[in-house]
């Protein structure tokens, strides 16, 4: 009898140990499950049907997918956009991060307060606040086209031109270049200092040093950054929504804004369902040739 309630006791206390980790992860768990998971399928399921507001939809099938590819003129609009900005803003982010990275891994004195200043953009974030800021700043009569008036210059249209407010738009995001800087600093950091010494005995140039050395084995930490900055680009609403409201003339029409406005205004979820899915394949299947391509660029230490 003692043996069997040893074996018992002896059990429990090993579920106890076995279970403690469940336990605590059960949060996160069940905030996956209900927040994550749940609207995923969702959303799945809604893109199929005709769900307006709080009607109930009907299955309707491919119905939003034909729609979308061949009727909705508005759809491939916000395609263009999108495909603009990320383009325009994938290079200027990632080119500024790294120079400013490279600037701040230099031996100076008081490096530490530098970087901590130019991290600053990150940490304030592309929200409500910092979009509104930016409206204000690139107005006919804001400050940027005050500054240009004192050299002579005439005020420029940035938000009210459709071929100029998405680089607008543009610049705020390669603003926030703080989490992509850290990330490259960080990778700088790592590369072997004997390597430079080598390279200067041979009478290298900075240039050759950089594009020879720096590049190559920064090529882990860029291709991090890139799919990073992509998969947000290709998410970017809070700008376009608040500086320029998808306007002038859609020139700032992005995607997200686009399913903003047809889940939101139009309340037509079933369609915006849609148009989040195809999102997210275009984001698979780009992220999944980025890494293709990497193979033949990417350089690893092993």
């Amino acid at each position: 009898m003692e043996t069997l309630t040893g074996r018992k006791i002896g059990s429990l206390r090993k579920w106890s140990y076995n279970n403690v980790g469940l336990i605590f992860i059960a949060p996160w768990i069940l905030g996956f499950l209900f927040f994550t998971l749940y609207p995923f399928i969702d959303s799945l399921l809604n893109s199929f049907t005709d769900t307006r507001g709080a009607r109930t939809g009907n299955f309707i099938g491919f119905d939003n997918y034909v729609h979308m590819f061949t009727v909705d003129l508005r759809f491939w609009q916000s395609v263009r956009v999108t495909l603009l900005y990320v383009i325009m803003t994938l290079p200027m982010r990632l080119g500024f991060a790294l120079f400013i990275a490279m600037l701040l891994n230099m031996k100076l004195r008081g490096v530490n307060l530098y970087r901590t200043f130019y991290y600053i953009p990150s940490l304030l974030g592309g929200g409500v606040a910092v979009s509104i800021v930016w409206r204000m700043l690139f107005l006919r009569t804001g400050v940027i086209n005050q500054m240009l008036a004192t050299v002579g210059i005439s005020p420029v249209g940035w938000l009210s031109d459709p071929n100029i407010a998405l680089f607008t738009i543009s610049l705020l995001s390669v603003w926030q270049f703080g989490s992509s800087m850290v990330i490259f600093l960080a990778g700088l950091k790592q590369i072997p200092n004997e390597l430079y010494e080598a390279a200067r005995v041979d009478g290298a140039s900075k240039i050759r040093i950089f594009f020879k050395i720096t590049l190559p084995m920064l090529t882990p930490v860029i291709l991090f950054n890139l799919v990073m900055q992509m998969i947000n680009a290709f998410q970017e609403f809070t700008s376009a929504f608040i500086i320029t409201d998808g306007g002038p003339l859609q020139g700032t029409f992005l995607y997200a804004f686009k399913l903003f406005v047809e889940a939101f205004r139009n309340f037509r979820f079933g369609y915006a369902s849609a148009l989040s899915w195809v999102l997210f394949i275009v984001i698979v299947l780009v992220t999944a040739l980025i890494f293709k391509v990497a193979n033949r660029f990417v350089h690893y230490e092993n």
